[in-house]
């Protein structure tokens, strides 16, 4: 079977985690403020919070942002279900936003219609989360530039995009939002088994950041409140707040993993090009890059229109499968899931996204796939349209 996506775990990755298992720390040592560092300083970033996933370091984000219960949180529709969720847990309400038909990321045209009704009804967001689909930044100067005419705080999604760039910056830079959170699931572009990370440019989004990630809890003299000084407070928490902590030995193999993320990017593009190659004369889409980024080509997708080509998602979905290549969807729009229909979303809230949804397929790509194992999707597909 040749799966969708995969991690890839070397050597030296193995070594690393064997070094922390025979340290004095496996939890809570040394490695993982290395691992913060090494990917603010790689984003251009002032902070970084390393959590146990991206879902939730989204939702610390959400809190940090001071986001509750009457507050308006969008997102994009076509996206996992964490991107939303996130605001749900502050208890929040949420809406979405559909997606431009060529990058598949949130549509700056359908955002600035969907701000201006907003206005108009005095029912504006108080964040927006951007979605890097695909591993594509969004257009984010332009989702800045409308923040500040409409006074939304925004959290980049960039859970597909580390080693990505926009306007010529890696993407986590956080040059134009309040918030970057990434993914290390292990299907993402490096991986720490499950993890993520929250990057801010804001000292007190940092600070927030880094007590909900653990309880509430400060041990900061500066942030503590005075105490009877006849008793010992060498911690305190100051809020309610979670475990959301990363061990050592998941950053031990997201340091050693982030020593070869230029080189795993480089790679996913160099199989993106066959593929587009390969794919160029059939009557399918293949993925478009705006001029303004760099993909870090977590995802491949194709779309497959009736009309253009005589076959239906379903068919090729099923001729892939039955040929042992493992393809998937992402996404079915997030409000299609029936915990959100049951909130009242219905078909039909982001046509853009349902038509995307309905024709596309994502078939292998990570730095592993062999030149055998391509050639087979490769041949796969071409027998399908011969």
């Amino acid at each position: 079977m040749i799966h969708y996506g995969r991690q890839h775990i070397s050597q030296s990755d193995i070594d690393s985690v064997v070094e922390v298992l025979k340290s004095d720390f496996i939890t809570q040592g040394p490695v993982v403020p290395t691992f913060e560092t090494n990917v603010a300083n790689y984003c251009g970033a002032n902070h970084a919070i390393a959590t146990n996933s991206a879902t939730a370091a989204l939702h610390i984000a959400c809190l940090a942002l001071e986001i509750g219960p009457g507050d308006l949180v969008w997102t994009s529709s076509s996206s996992f279900v964490s991107s939303s969720n996130c605001a749900l847990f502050c208890g929040a309400k949420v809406d979405f936003v559909d997606i431009d038909p060529n990058t598949y990321n949130m549509s700056v045209e359908k955002l600035s219609e969907k701000l201006d009704d907003a206005k108009i009804k005095g029912l504006l967001p108080k964040v927006i989360i951007p979605v890097h689909l695909c591993g594509q930044s969004c257009d984010m100067k332009a989702i800045y530039n409308l923040s500040k005419k409409y006074n939304f705080k925004i959290i980049e999604d960039a859970s597909h995009a580390i080693g990505g760039k926009y306007k010529n910056k890696p993407v986590g830079s956080c040059e134009y939002s309040d918030i970057t959170v990434f993914s290390f699931h292990p299907v993402k572009i490096i991986t720490t088994g499950e993890g993520g990370m929250a990057l801010t440019n804001d000292s007190k989004l940092f600070n927030l950041l880094k007590m909900y990630r653990s309880h509430g809890i400060t041990s900061d003299n500066n942030q503590m409140l005075s105490r009877p000084n006849d008793e010992i407070w060498n911690y305190q928490q100051l809020f309610l707040g979670f475990n959301y902590r990363m061990t050592d030995i998941q950053a031990a193999l997201g340091n050693s993993q982030i020593k070869r993320l230029d080189e795993i990017v480089e790679a996913r593009h160099r199989i993106a090009n066959k593929y587009h190659q390969a794919f160029k004369d059939l009557p399918i889409q293949i993925p478009w890059q705006h001029p303004l980024t760099y993909s870090s080509y977590h995802l491949y997708p194709i779309r497959v229109n009736y009309q253009q080509s005589n076959k239906n998602q379903q068919t090729v979905y099923d001729l892939f499968l039955d040929s042992g290549i493992n393809v998937n969807l992402h996404y079915i729009p997030i409000y299609r899931q029936p915990y959100y229909e049951a909130l009242g979303f219905k078909a039909g809230h982001c046509p853009e996204s349902e038509k995307y949804y309905k024709e596309t397929i994502s078939i292998p790509l990570y730095p592993t796939l062999t030149s055998d194992e391509q050639n087979r999707v490769i041949r796969v597909l071409l027998d399908i349209f011969k």
